[in-house]
């Protein structure tokens, strides 16, 4: 078996585990009291162990893991909907808030919170007969998401070396902000994880409230619309665990083709067709149609253009009844388009995932549902625009060494910020040597034709 383990850590990680979940067991026929619905059929049920358990009494109970230093958020799900699906000892939380402080998460609150932990993912974990690798989901803003995430990321390295860990993270929005000392906590936990995480798949809020307001028609989005939306791109992510289909892509694959180099691993995600109930009759669902959209900035999940950098590799998941002639016609004419820049040397630049499950829709949500949709990870260069902008907020706020004490009160040397923002420069570097290797490139070849 191929098993996944789930980690939601702090509020973000859980409000997005919550929407997930209910996404999987309406997908699975699983009933919000783990039971099988009766009318589920064989093939779906076999495909459900890489990420449901089954237990002696037949209930389903999701791999997952629940985490949050401050009780209310891990509360609501104790009391919700599905409050029965989940085993009691999956839902941690503590008493103390890390109070938007990356060093209080990292090192005074979480470090007590660390251990107990550790204990429930290896009991997880030996519940796994093939253990395929972690999905951890956080904020990068938040103290609990930035602090507590980066501490348990690196004793997943040390335990488990060969396992991939895949984080699913909420960055901070150009424009809109929960907290102040937001640009700290990022950079802070981006620079600590570096070496642990694999990939790391981004989004951001100010994206999601575009999208849900100009595609979804909804005039004020709240969280639990932004957080379906983000379900549907991770259940496409993992449909290829969950249900059968000709090109199935597994969690290895990912980092293999969307990683060129260790440090280059940040790719954004963009899903197609995101269409309300009421224009969902109107629209044309063809395999080009959603190609072309996921390629539309307007699709895309965290605030930058795409035609203003290079593509180095793009990973596009299809879902529901398309033929694989389809696919391979319309990525022929995508790659003679102008605004789709690939750097030379990818020349291939497009991995395909194939799954004949076509998307769930949770009902009562604002998404229609749709025969066929596309989700598509793209590695490109423009994201050093989004890193950019973080480190500029950084300068401004460590230049007065604003709110500095309140991280050195909690243990933490001053020197870690010195040291955070030099390996985001580095990062920044990296990516613009990227494009000015491809710039050079570009110009022999043009001195070669004269």
């Amino acid at each position: 078996m191929r098993e996944c383990l789930s980690i939601h850590i702090g509020q973000a990680g859980s409000q997005i585990g919550n929407a997930c979940w209910e996404l999987f067991c309406l997908e699975h026929g699983i009933k919000p009291d783990g039971l099988i619905s009766s009318e589920v059929n064989n093939e779906s049920v076999a495909s459900f162990d890489s990420f449901f358990s089954e237990t002696s009494s037949g209930k389903y109970i999701p791999r997952t893991l629940f985490i949050d230093l401050e009780p209310i958020v891990i509360d609501e799900i104790r009391t919700g909907q599905y409050r029965q699906l989940f085993h009691p000892d999956q839902l941690i939380s503590g008493k103390e808030d890390a109070a938007n402080n990356f060093a209080r998460g990292h090192y005074t609150v979480g470090k007590e919170f660390l251990d107990p932990v550790l204990d429930k993912i290896r009991k997880l974990v030996d519940q796994c007969s093939g253990l395929q690798g972690f999905l951890i989901f956080n904020s990068f803003g938040g103290g609990t998401g930035s602090g507590f995430s980066s501490l348990l990321m690196e004793k997943l390295s040390a335990e488990y070396s060969k396992k991939s860990k895949l984080e699913f993270a909420v960055y901070p929005s150009p424009k809109i902000s929960s907290s102040v000392v937001e640009p700290y906590n990022s950079i802070l936990t981006t620079h600590s994880t570096m070496e642990h995480a694999d990939c790391v798949f981004m989004v951001d809020n100010e994206a999601m409230y575009d999208i849900c307001s100009r595609n979804l028609s909804v005039d004020r989005p709240t969280f639990t619309n932004i957080n379906r939306l983000i379900a549907q791109v991770f259940s496409s992510l993992t449909a290829s665990l969950r249900f059968g289909g000709s090109l199935n892509v597994d969690l290895i694959e990912f980092q293999t083709n969307l990683v060129p180099f260790p440090s280059i691993h940040f790719p954004i995600a963009s899903y197609s067709p995101i269409i309300s109930a009421d224009k969902a009759f109107h629209e044309n669902y063809s395999v080009a149609d959603i190609t072309k959209a996921v390629f539309e900035p307007s699709n895309q999940m965290v605030k930058c253009d795409p035609r203003n950098g290079q593509f180095m590799s793009c990973c596009l998941l299809y879902r529901g009844d398309i033929p694989c002639k389809d696919i391979s016609a319309t990525l022929a004419t995508m790659k003679t388009r102008r605004t789709i820049k690939f750097v030379d040397w990818s020349p291939t630049g497009f991995k395909v995932g194939l799954n004949y499950q076509p998307p769930t829709v949770v009902p009562g949500s604002d998404m229609a549902k749709v025969p066929r949709a596309a989700c598509m990870l793209s590695n490109t260069t423009v994201i050093k625009e989004a890193w950019s902008r973080l480190d500029y907020k950084f300068d401004l706020l460590y230049a007065k060494r604003a709110f500095v004490h309140w991280y050195v009160g909690e243990g933490m040397e001053e020197s870690e910020f010195g040291e955070a923002r030099e390996g985001l420069a580095q990062l920044e570097k990296d990516y613009e040597e990227i494009e000015n290797e491809v710039e050079e490139l570009d110009d022999n070849n043009n001195n070669e034709e004269y």
